[in-house]
């Protein structure tokens, strides 16, 4: 009515879903952009949190049991290279929705001919779908949606582990906490991880998007529209929610608390036994079987939690031990120079791009 004759001309043999689809690769693609810039800006806080706490002693936790000496850094070159392969993830799924169909109701080019799809997708930038249903295919967007998801558990793993170190009896790290800012209106005293437990919540929601978007691939024959209001809320709600993530985890980064001497405290409280792994090997390399090496070093081991005792000191005085190591062998077993001998290679590996900056 407003166009005039030259309407006969719009949606010449198309479906609407030619239109759809096609225009929603594009919001996609520059979507995926968006959150491109986000994980680069993210990373980059994180190396320069790396490059500053390399060699920041603290211990290391399996089954939330101090295990071995690590640093600050390691643990955040970790997250460094996570992040990076969320870029590739995202990198590659923004290639597989990269693409639009004029191909007609059921894929059959009818009414138009391929060599229209393939100018109006030049175009714009996509590839065309070498085939089609009346849509493009929805293992596509379930592709794009997991790795979405995939970025937003990396950050809720993140973000877990600062509220685990920011624990009272813990102490090691804390998120931002700005002046004026309440952590709780019955207790002034609290400062409360509240920005990455947030973090962790909004990551539930992306996973629970992601199973949305793998219902969505099974549609009935040619296609039905039990996808299509899915989309409406998932799509934009997952990069909208991420992107949100992305810059709030950033700030947190950036703005992170550090104790080192929490740190150095906390691995000194388990009173040396997490070298017990070092003065293992070094009796093996001396001859000792494995099984009588542990069952030195565990008997040490177990007096020093039992009688709160110094297990350096327990060694020095065990006769079995001290006829195998020397004092000096037994010193340098506890010493955090030798446990961190390999950081700058970790870092060469890690930020292989960059040059290491000197200490």
């Amino acid at each position: 009515e407003f166009v005039g004759p030259s309407a006969r001309w719009l949606h010449f043999g198309m479906t609407s879903s030619d239109v759809i689809d096609t225009a929603q690769a594009l919001q996609m693609r520059e979507a995926c952009d968006l959150i491109l810039d986000d994980l680069a800006r993210l990373n980059a806080a994180i190396r320069t949190r790396a490059f500053e706490h390399r060699r920041t002693p603290m211990i290391g936790r399996t089954h939330g049991v101090h295990a071995e000496p690590m640093t600050l850094g390691v643990k955040l070159a970790l997250w460094y290279a996570e992040v990076k392969r969320n870029i590739e993830r995202v990198r590659r799924a923004r290639a597989v929705v990269n693409v639009g169909k004029l191909s007609g109701a059921v894929g059959m080019f009818a009414h138009l001919p391929p060599a229209i799809e393939a100018d109006v997708c030049q175009r714009l930038g996509l590839e065309p779908a070498p085939v089609a249903s009346q849509v493009i295919q929805r293992d596509r967007h379930a592709e794009l949606l997991s790795a979405l998801a995939i970025a937003a558990a990396s950050l809720e793993k993140f973000a877990l582990e600062i509220r685990g170190l920011q624990k009272t009896e813990i102490g090691e790290l804390e998120e931002p906490f700005g002046k004026g800012q309440k952590g709780s209106s019955a207790m002034p005293h609290k400062r409360n991880p509240i920005g990455c437990e947030q973090i962790v919540g909004m990551a539930r929601l992306l996973r629970g998007n992601c199973h949305a978007a793998f219902e969505n691939i099974a549609l009935w024959h040619e296609r039905d529209i039990s996808h299509s209001s899915v989309e409406r809320v998932i799509l934009p709600d997952s990069f909208i929610a991420l992107d949100h993530m992305l810059r709030r985890f950033t700030r947190i980064v950036a703005g992170m608390m550090v104790s080192p001497q929490r740190m150095l405290e906390n691995l000194q409280r388990s009173r040396g036994v997490v070298f017990s792994g070092t003065v293992l090997l070094e009796l093996a390399r001396r001859g000792i079987s494995r099984e009588q090496a542990y069952e030195w070093v565990q008997r040490n081991a177990m007096r020093s939690f039992a009688e709160q005792r110094d297990f350096k000191t327990l060694l020095l005085a065990d006769s079995d031990v001290t006829g195998v190591l020397t004092p000096p062998e037994i010193e340098k077993a506890f010493d955090l120079d030798e446990q961190f001998q390999f950081v700058d290679e970790i870092f060469n590996r890690v930020f292989v791009a960059d040059a290491v900056p000197a200490l």
